[in-house]
């Protein structure tokens, strides 16, 4: 290997290293935070405590961004999981609230992507651009119509009004047909002459060959839905049915501690789930030719 390649992949690798590094770092810091007790936490983050002199003779505050803590404890957790029954209402809300959308995303979105992609019938193409057309529009603007939809079937401040529109999103429908259109036709041909039904076709042929598009699917969706803000806001008004990504925002100042902790409780399932389908996440994402 020449030299200036050689210097150049131990760049890339230093370079890739602390990008790496600076990605994870939030992570870290905040799990090694939920491990402090609420004294220390108060200490590192007390603005009003830790001010120096800057050159012109004024004040500034700062504070101390600490990794290791000086007395591991588990007191945020049991103050989370034990003494804060809001935290554990609004994880569930969340659950209730994605779980019902990835399913209804998968099962309609792959029978979908199936006509679009294995179907011939008239005004097909159309009707797909029209799909995505509406898959690029901001999300903003489709939140007015959703509103006023949710107000006259009566959805409003029920799980529903975020439930049914998330089901029906257009963006699993254009994933998974993008995935579709790399199985050859002739496996649909060659089924159909054995005499098998499109059902049957989708269900023994289409679904076991989209398994790693599924796993990107649900995926991107969980991230989607579990981060949601803006939906809860508009769609609901009492705070017992708001989902947990609601609750971070509302911790008090007082109440840090309880926040690490329950940061890190939001972000487990994330993690738990890309490291459990990282592989078929990365080959679903590639096959399906969708490009960050």
């Amino acid at each position: 290997m020449k030299k200036s390649a050689l210097i150049y992949k131990w760049f890339l690798s230093a370079f890739l290293l602390l990008l790496a590094a600076f990605m994870i770092f939030p992570i870290v810091f905040t799990i090694t935070n939920s491990l402090m007790s609420e004294q220390e936490i108060g200490a590192n983050y007390d603005l009003i405590g830790q001010m120096i002199e800057n050159s012109e003779g004024g004040k500034e505050s700062f504070v101390t961004l600490k990794l290791i803590p000086d007395w591991v404890t588990f007191e945020q957790y049991r103050k989370v999981l034990l003494e804060t029954p809001n935290y554990l209402n609004m994880f569930w809300n969340s659950v209730f609230m994605v779980v019902p959308i990835i399913l209804g995303q998968i099962i309609i979105g792959s029978l979908a992507a199936y006509a679009f992609a294995k179907l011939q019938f008239r005004g097909r193409d159309t009707m797909f651009y029209v799909y995505v057309v509406v898959m690029l529009m901001p999300f903003q603007v489709t939140l007015v119509p959703n509103y006023i939809i949710a107000d006259k079937l009566g959805l409003l401040n029920t799980a529903n009004a975020i439930i049914l529109p998330g089901i029906f999103a257009v963006f699993g429908v254009f994933m998974l047909r993008q995935f579709m259109l790399s199985i050859p036709y002739a496996l649909v041909e060659a089924a159909i002459m054995d005499g098998a039904g499109h059902l049957v076709i989708f269900y023994r042929i289409i679904l076991p060959l989209i398994k790693p598009g599924l796993a990107a699917l649900v995926i991107l969706l969980f991230v989607d839905y579990w981060n949601m803000v803006e939906q809860p806001l508009i769609f609901l008004e009492d705070d017992f049915k708001m989902p947990l990504s609601l609750f971070l925002s509302r911790i008090q100042e007082e109440a840090r501690g309880i926040g690490f902790a329950a940061s890190v409780f939001y972000m487990s399932p994330m993690l738990l789930l890309f490291l459990y389908a990282e592989s078929y996440f990365i080959e679903g994402v590639q096959l399906s030719g969708i490009k960050g």
